[in-house]
């Protein structure tokens, strides 16, 4: 029997992904049986019946009009973005049997069949963390995910993250600055491949598939819809070795996406913060459960034993009138320590006039050392 054009094979890939009511079990005993995407396709609704059910069968083979159109325009979107003039090398589109689809992916209950990919699709296999948490993140919070993110992209680890607002953009921006690494960072996002959500993130999109990948499993020109994010919260989990929490309020798609990844068998890991801010109760709770308590790069590597290469202490890009706003001897951050503070709180503990004080606090925010949160109050924020 003559064997299957690549595009052939890719087109019966995309005619089983675009399929519905078209149970993955069903998909898998076909392809147990029959050997490819393009020998399923080819076979006869009776004999697929046989090997799974009358109503998979009839789904593939005995679509309704308007299904067969739309599944039609899903495949011929797919091949014409895939081959686009200027896109050459730059643009994949992996299936199950494609050597670069992630084999660890293929171990969660739910792989996709088909995944879009913008960049390099090695960078899906690679040792790899996921860092996820809050859109509304604090400024410690983007603080600690970038720095994480670097240290982890300095080691050669993939950081694997949303691309949303918040703690996801921060991550992405600090694997990049790990310039060595040509696998540092992936985006999993929840919308088609062509699409940037949010539109802000149009230069980050293009630097992370400089640098790495940008991945999705739904069609072309797919918009952001609500349920397509958990669905994408299982990618983000399913390619990394482990999930690092940085901030998550205890109702946020961070812990949906924590529990995900301990049903896929992936170690879940935490930062933690003040028993006072709304963005550490997701991750305390977290810690309860028996995530990992982690408070530096250097843990999340040992913990999922992916210290890889030493690449030396990281350039400091603190300016100096910031490393003077650090000196030990600053009686604001003294007295604030690693709690928030209001101002009479601080008053009270430096002996400080409150316009000289406001004044110093004014400074310590100008430098990035404070930041004002709710309720009047003043907290550190702390650059490893």
């Amino acid at each position: 029997m003559q064997n299957a054009s690549p595009l052939d094979s890719l087109s019966a890939w995309l005619q089983l992904d675009y399929t519905p009511a078209l149970p993955l079990e069903a998909i898998k005993a076909w392809l147990g049986v029959l050997g490819s995407a393009d020998a399923v396709v080819r076979a006869s609704q009776h004999q697929l019946a046989l090997l799974a059910s009358d109503a998979a069968a009839a789904a593939l083979k005995s679509p309704k009009d308007d299904v067969a159109e739309k599944r039609q325009g899903y495949i011929d979107a797919a091949l014409a973005w895939l081959s686009a003039p200027g896109y050459a090398g730059t643009r994949h589109i992996l299936t199950w049997d494609h050597p670069h689809y992630p084999a660890h992916l293929l171990t969660i209950a739910d792989p996709p069949l088909v995944l879009f990919v913008q960049g390099n699709p090695a960078a899906l296999s690679q040792p790899s963390v996921g860092i996820v948490g809050a859109r509304n993140a604090t400024t410690q919070g983007i603080a600690n995910a970038r720095l994480f993110a670097q240290s982890l992209a300095e080691k050669n680890v993939t950081v694997i993250s949303g691309m949303a607002l918040g703690i996801d953009a921060a991550a992405h921006e600090g694997a990049l600055n790990a310039v060595s690494n040509a696998f540092a960072t992936v985006a999993v996002v929840g919308t088609g491949i062509d699409r940037v959500y949010p539109a802000a993130h149009r230069d980050l999109a293009h630097r992370i598939a400089a640098q790495g990948a940008v991945v999705s499993e739904f069609p072309i020109g797919m918009p952001p819809l609500p349920h397509h994010f958990p669905r994408r919260n299982r990618l983000i989990s399913g390619l990394s070795r482990g999930v690092l929490v940085v901030e998550a309020a205890l109702r946020s798609g961070s812990l949906i996406t924590a529990r995900v990844a301990g049903e896929q068998g992936r170690e879940v890991l935490a930062i933690p913060g003040s028993i006072h801010a709304p963005l550490s109760k997701g991750c305390h709770q977290l810690i309860k459960q028996g995530a990992k308590l982690v408070e530096s790069a250097q843990d999340v590597l040992e913990e999922l034993r992916l210290d890889l290469a030493d690449s030396g202490a990281l350039p400091s890009k603190t300016s100096k009138k910031q490393a003077v706003a650090r000196t030990s001897d600053d009686a604001v951050l003294n007295a604030m320590g690693f709690e928030p503070m209001d101002v009479d709180q601080l008053a009270l503990a430096t002996g400080m006039a409150t316009g000289d004080l406001m004044s110093r606090l004014t400074e310590l925010e100008l430098f990035g050392q404070v930041e004002a949160i709710a309720g009047g109050r003043y907290q550190q924020i702390i650059r490893h």
